[in-house]
């Protein structure tokens, strides 16, 4: 290591940022990157098990350098870069166009819409982010919510003791002052409008996102893949390097949930919208993390100009490699719902590709993107239906829940999200973003229209 270890506390380290806390991650990331790396699993157990320490951590950093070092395997059937003239070429070789909006009030509803339908699925899953679905279903049916209709609540939680003393103090609908808590799903929307395009412009760079992350909001409000970027930046690694090194997060969520604002602001253009994506999603990921956001991001752009749920999914796959993970696994939600497969089996589908009981796959993107797809192929266009066939299903239910929330909401416009939905939070949004703090949505929904092509 480059640096005197001996005084550092390690206990005190958060897992995010202490490497050897992670081998087992980052040795199942590198066996779904194609790496031949299966030999080294005793090795990964053997540092795993000695004490916290210095000796640990340099043993860490010596497997980092064997992970990264070896070879893909000549088996891997996958085609997954990371440069965006190679993801580009990788594309669908079918790709559908899509007509430019009307700069006029039917779109700035819609952009109204996807903000509004953005904070709301968040709250919605918000309070339940990481119960597992034996204790979510039982919430639901003690408090007759069972197919999820309508917000969870405090009360709610009351009728199920068991789970009351874990999971009070959460955000939910009855105990709210007024207004929508910050929460990582929304503070990057709002950065991206603030502190990225805001600031930069439309033509920011992946460098100009890593100085808005290091300006806007201090580390606790980054997580996972975030952290470990975070960290990258302030000891100097710039992007896309910050991506990679000990982070063995880089294909988990994060970036998935950055991407809304990017199509907020490319209406009709799911290309620039995912390139945009792309130069936001390099700095803390790799492969199908990088994917995850374009696919929203792309997603967002459609929505605002068709209605058309598979319309608007084929947009975000387009914009990504057709023989990767993702797509694969998206295709995969596409086929049972074009099969006529009933919601319960292609949701069943889904829990049996990913086991919401190992982390890694909890908070994977994959699992989250067809969670996603599913929720929105069967919700039909429906906001309340959609949100809560996302959250309903468990894994990452504040993220999918905003991403499923928004893509609606820009679909159909506010007036599909309903006031059932919007009366918590009273127009107004916290944020964990320094000299911004509460923000009203009207005021970021005026923002965003001053970001459009030929405005910003």
């Amino acid at each position: 290591m480059n640096f005197d270890a001996k005084n550092l506390d390690f206990g005190a380290m958060h897992d995010w940022e202490l490497y050897s806390k992670s081998l087992d991650t980052e040795l199942r990331q590198c066996l779904d990157e194609g790496r031949d790396v299966a030999q080294y699993a005793d090795l990964c157990a053997a540092i795993r098990a000695l004490p916290l320490g210095e000796a640990r951590e340099e043993l860490a950093h010596v497997f980092f350098k064997i992970m990264m070092d070896a070879p893909r395997r000549a088996d891997y059937p996958y085609e997954e870069p990371d440069d965006l003239i190679a993801i580009r070429a990788a594309r669908p070789a079918e790709r559908e166009a899509f007509a430019p909006p009307a700069h006029d009030g039917r779109l700035e509803d819609k952009i109204r819409g996807a903000w509004l339908g953005r904070i709301c699925g968040c709250l919605l899953g918000k309070p339940v982010e990481g119960m597992r679905t034996p204790d979510l279903h039982e919430l639901l049916r003690r408090s007759g919510n069972f197919p999820l209709a309508r917000y969870m609540t405090r009360e709610d939680l009351k009728k199920t003791p068991r789970l009351l003393e874990r999971w009070d103090g959460r955000a939910w609908a009855d105990a709210l002052d007024g207004c929508a808590p910050a929460d990582d799903d929304t503070n990057y929307t709002v950065m991206a409008a603030v502190g990225i395009v805001g600031k930069y412009g439309r033509g920011f760079t992946s460098d100009d996102v890593a100085a808005a992350w290091v300006d806007c909001q201090p580390k606790r409000a980054y997580c996972t893949a975030e952290r470990r970027a975070f960290r990258n930046f302030v000891i100097g690694i710039r992007p896309p390097r910050s991506a990679v090194y000990k982070n063995p997060d880089r294909e988990f969520i994060g970036a998935q949930i950055r991407g809304d604002y990017f199509g907020y602001i490319n209406p009709g253009d799911p290309e620039t919208a995912a390139e945009m994506a792309w130069r936001d999603a390099r700095v803390s990921h790799v492969k199908n993390g990088i994917y995850g956001e374009m696919f929203a991001a792309a997603m967002l752009a459609a929505a605002a100009v068709t209605d058309d749920v598979r319309a608007v999914i084929r947009a975000g796959l387009q914009e990504i490699p057709a023989n990767c993970r993702l797509s694969e696994g998206v295709g995969a939600v596409c086929a049972d719902f074009e099969a006529g497969l009933d919601e319960a089996a292609c949701f069943a589908h889904i829990a049996g590709r990913w086991d919401e009981f190992k982390a890694y796959d909890w908070v994977h993107t994959v699992s989250n993107a067809e969670i996603v797809a599913a929720s929105l192929l069967y919700g039909g266009g429906d906001y309340g239906r959609s949100v809560c066939r996302a959250v309903q299903t468990g894994f990452d239910t504040d993220c999918n829940g905003a991403t499923v929330g928004s893509i609606v909401g820009m679909m159909r416009g506010s007036a599909a999200v309903g006031a059932a939905w919007t009366a918590p939070i009273c127009g107004m949004l916290d944020t964990a973003i320094f000299g911004v703090g509460r923000v009203s949505v009207e005021d970021m929904v005026s923002l965003t229209m001053r970001h459009l092509p030929g405005r910003a």
